[in-house]
């Protein structure tokens, strides 16, 4: 008779640490840092399509899940069909499928199930429109941009900007219903924002590129053109940002914020161009996030102070 098996505790605690370590390689796969930029925006997209007082708590709340659930499936979808790409970057690497603790169908399989349950919550609780473009903003990303653009072309961060500029979109449509001119403008700050953010990132990592084979532009093009690319999106940014002023979106409090915001990072940009080093592409990296941030808290802060 085969002899039964003896649970100790020891083999609990085991199974624990198993269970947690897959749950957080889950977790891991939907990218929270960068997502939650994404959720940040959209939710300030939902509280200024509402020109006076709040938005229903219950569509933010809706909202808000079903476009973090779909935020989270499209980045778990770049992590399958890059799986061997990221394990040629040292930045990469250390991500769920590169390290073996998650195979390709469970990755699958949580994509599906996470992206599908967040369009069924947006289609059943927010509004048809919503579910759609927050549909086409996962194929954009996953598909169009991971697939198609990435791997081309230089250019690739350019025109694949688009999905990663709807959040603020999809909150305005989760919120009204409709998609108006200052939603349009909301995405228009964020598109013309993804280059100069992303392409600081790409100079300092352009040897990870380079040895993935991504035709990043440092990569093809030359750290300098890089540099100055940086520095001209980053003046087309600052006369963007100023465009929420311009129509009378919003006031003087935000007008303050967007020039002393957008003076910084020109300052940034700047100082990358003549001097460089990664320690500066690195600071610029990082305010850049930090400026989108600001900006949109800057936009909520003046939409209620003028209300």
């Amino acid at each position: 008779m085969r002899a039964a098996k003896i649970l100790t505790p020891d083999s609990h605690v085991a199974g624990s640490h198993v269970a947690t370590a897959r749950l957080h390689a889950f977790y891991v796969l939907t990218k929270p840092r960068v997502n939650s930029l994404i959720v940040f925006c959209a939710i300030i997209g939902m509280f200024l399509a509402v020109p006076d007082g709040l938005p229903s708590p219950a569509i933010v709340f809706a909202a808000t899940v079903g476009i973090a659930c779909v935020a989270g499936a499209a980045a778990a979808m770049n992590c399958l069909i890059e799986a061997q790409i990221d394990a040629r970057m040292s930045r990469t690497r250390g991500r769920p499928l590169p390290r073996g603790e998650l195979t390709r169908r469970e990755t699958l399989a949580f994509a599906g199930a996470l992206g599908g349950s967040g369009l069924l919550i947006l289609h059943q609780h927010v509004n048809p429109l919503t579910m759609w473009l927050t549909l086409a903003t996962f194929v954009g990303y996953a598909v169009v941009y991971t697939i198609f653009l990435k791997p081309r072309t230089p250019q690739n961060i350019v025109i694949g900007g688009a999905s990663g500029a709807m959040p603020p979109v999809l909150g305005w449509a989760a919120v009204t219903g409709d998609v108006s001119a200052d939603a349009l403008l909301l995405f228009l700050i964020i598109f013309a924002w993804t280059p100069p953010h992303f392409w600081s990132l790409a100079l300092y990592r352009s040897a990870d590129y380079a040895r993935a084979g991504l035709p990043m532009l440092p990569v093809t093009h030359g750290p300098e053109f890089t540099r100055l690319s940086v520095l001209l999106y980053t003046c087309i940014l600052f006369g963007v940002t100023l465009l929420p002023f311009a129509t009378r979106m919003s006031g003087i409090p935000y007008l303050i914020a967007a020039i002393a915001l957008g003076g910084c990072y020109l300052g940034h940009a700047w100082r990358l161009y003549v001097d460089y080093s990664d320690a500066r592409a690195r600071r610029a990296f990082r305010f850049s996030i930090l400026y989108l941030f600001l900006l949109f808290a800057a936009l909520l802060a003046d939409h209620y102070l003028r209300f």
